[in-house]
């Protein structure tokens, strides 16, 4: 049993051959994957692909580059989808995560304090609601470190999303009691101090993911298109490099992954 605990089923690419994609994450052991939405125009067409597909769970935030152009109806989309006034009982269960949400310092798609405005928004949106928060943070780990120490009703409810940083920042975020998901970039042949870093998570705070449509794992590195079928490859590379079975890592992230969004055993 695998968990993908963060894809982008909605991007182009994946959405018009989902039935596909489900079907071969199936084959593939994935009984459950967390599409991640990115502004509230994606979280609603994220809302049309889960309905009658149960297998399909939703963190919705806004992302970090639409910091310069969010809008005030934007804010308040977010928030009356997170406090259930979107959609029915079913479909808000499934909803799971604020995010992904965070900083962004290696592109200007907008300035530092534009993002930092949006996402302190998010993390008390994140109090409000009692959810967990997905989190983006590229060449600003610190910062989010710092930021997120003012909100101490998210203890142990943070997940930095597709962690790439070396063992000291890691350990950073892993004293302050959050945890770190580890996508298809583990396996790649560059990424030695990634692989540091995936060894000296605990094991009941680790978490994998695809990013799907993005960052394909080895071996198949070449196929352009990652889908949430392709966490597997991911998993036993990590189960490898920690001197696990497959079976046993695999069981492993997907309790934690049940247990930090809160998703129903299998």
């Amino acid at each position: 049993m695998l968990i993908d605990t963060h894809c982008h089923l909605t991007f182009d690419g994946l959405a018009p051959q989902l039935e596909a994609v489900l079907d071969r994450a199936r084959q593939a052991g994935v009984t459950r994957m967390i599409t991640v939405a990115v502004t509230p125009a994606d979280a609603r067409a994220a809302l049309v692909l889960m309905d009658s597909r149960p297998a399909i769970f939703l963190a919705a935030g806004i992302h970090p580059h639409e910091a310069a152009k969010v809008s005030p109806e934007d804010l308040t989309a977010l928030a009356d989808l997170h406090h259930g006034r979107w959609s029915s009982d079913e479909v808000a269960e499934r909803l799971v995560a604020v995010g992904e949400i965070g900083l962004d310092f290696h592109y200007d798609f907008a300035s530092p304090e534009q993002q930092e405005t949006l996402f302190r928004f998010q993390l008390e949106l994140a109090c409000e609601t009692h959810r967990p928060v997905v989190i983006h943070a590229r060449e600003a780990e610190q910062r989010v470190c710092e930021i997120l120490q003012d909100y101490p009703g998210l203890a142990g409810g943070a997940v930095f999303h597709c962690f790439s940083g070396g063992p000291e920042v890691a350990q950073r975020i892993l004293d302050l009691g959050f945890s770190l998901s580890f996508t298809g970039v583990v396996t790649f042949k560059n990424s030695d101090m990634i692989r540091q870093s995936a060894r000296l998570v605990p094991d009941d705070r680790i978490l994998v993911e695809t990013d799907a449509p993005f960052l394909t794992p080895e071996p198949i590195r070449k196929i352009r298109l990652c889908e949430p079928a392709f966490v597997a490859h991911t998993v036993r590379h990590l189960a490898e490099l920690r001197g696990e079975s497959f079976d046993v890592f695999a069981a492993t992230t997907a309790a934690n992954a049940e247990r930090f969004f809160k998703l129903p055993r299998e």
